[in-house]
């Protein structure tokens, strides 16, 4: 039971130093920047190119479709580094649990391929 405590409260010190220390240099890079906007600055864009069209127009629905799908599958790819790592300490079921979440993220790209949602035509 204490053993609990004791790394709790490690994990609350190194929390409160995090914060602390994100506190200290959040401060000192406001202090010590330099804040004197020009013109180009305060411009809608910094690059220097005025907008070519209203702000307001909207985006093709394809771009949100990609998007979307790039979060997707991003975010499955990320389970396999940890499965990578950890492959020798797992079971059978383990191994071909992922071998059937790597299918099914295969049949899901396969598919939105071929419905064209990854084409800019």
């Amino acid at each position: 039971m204490t053993y609990f405590y004791f790394e709790s409260l490690k994990i609350s010190g190194l929390v409160l130093f995090s914060i602390f220390l994100s506190a200290i240099i959040l401060t000192l890079s406001y202090m010590l920047s330099n804040s004197n906007p020009d013109i180009e600055k305060l411009s809608s864009y910094e690059c220097g190119f005025d907008p070519y069209e209203d702000a307001r127009n909207v985006f093709d629905v394809r771009f949100y479709l990609v998007a979307i799908l790039f979060i997707v599958f991003d975010l499955e790819a990320v389970f396999f580094y940890p499965w990578c790592v950890s492959l020798s300490f797992l079971s059978i079921d383990a191994f071909w649990g992922m071998v059937d979440f790597i299918l099914e993220l295969l049949l899901g790209f396969l598919y939105a391929w071929k419905v064209g949602a990854l084409d800019w035509e």
